[in-house]
């Protein structure tokens, strides 16, 4: 067997996707994250009828899976972009708030547990809140190595690694920046005060998945 890490996590998405499709997800399958964006591109986005405008929550798979450039090149749709550099922050929070309304919210996910559960830690909410309401149609892009056993697990990961890791992308003024471990602290620029956990999609179908066999984000 020439590839057998790639063959395993085969299995481990096959049989994830007949889990989340039971909770009423939409899934879909990748070999990559260059996979992904055709996924996106020639079987999901002509499918939804109507989208004309898109929002995104914070994702560095989105990002280098190329979703956010294909989006912002798109000449059919509206992106309400809050990572361009130019604007201020009062106008970047505005389009995540606008982005609550869209008719499309792209992101991805903390965590995926086996019994096909979705747990999140935000810092702003607007992710979270766009994952379960608002947005007309949802599309989450999730690499391999999101998959955990339990919830505990997925919220351990999220705590002990995920967000120290964000804190360093994002050159944040947080204890677990410097420590590389949550400290469960209250500093104004924490990230982790929102937990959400989405056990099936309403109404079904509305979230769609596309599973990535390839590490990817954090």
């Amino acid at each position: 067997m020439s590839k057998p890490i790639d063959t395993y996590w085969t299995l481990r998405l096959a049989e994830l996707k007949q889990t989340l499709e039971k909770n009423n997800f939409d899934v879909f399958m990748a070999d990559s994250l260059k996979d992904a964006k055709r996924v996106f591109e020639h079987e999901i986005l002509p499918s939804l009828e109507g989208v004309k405008t898109v929002g995104s929550g914070g994702s560095v798979t989105l990002a280098d899976a190329g979703i956010l450039d294909f989006v912002r090149e798109h000449d059919g749709l509206e992106f309400f972009d809050p990572y361009n550099p130019a604007l201020s922050n009062e106008d970047k929070y505005e389009l995540r708030r606008q982005s609550l309304l869209t008719d499309l919210f792209l992101t991805g996910t903390n965590a995926v547990t086996e019994c096909g559960k979705l747990v999140n830690l935000d810092m702003i909410g607007n992710r979270v809140a766009a994952l379960n309401f608002g947005p007309k149609h949802v599309v989450l892009f999730i690499s391999r190595n999101k998959l955990v056993e339990t919830v505990d697990d997925a919220m351990f990961r999220i705590k002990d690694y995920v967000a120290p890791v964000n804190t360093m992308r994002l050159d944040m003024k947080t204890p677990c920046k410097k420590t590389g471990h949550c400290m469960d602290c209250s500093s104004p620029q924490r990230i982790c005060n929102i937990w959400t956990i989405t056990e099936k999609s309403f109404p079904a179908k509305r979230i769609k998945i596309v599973l990535i066999n390839e590490d990817a984000g954090y």
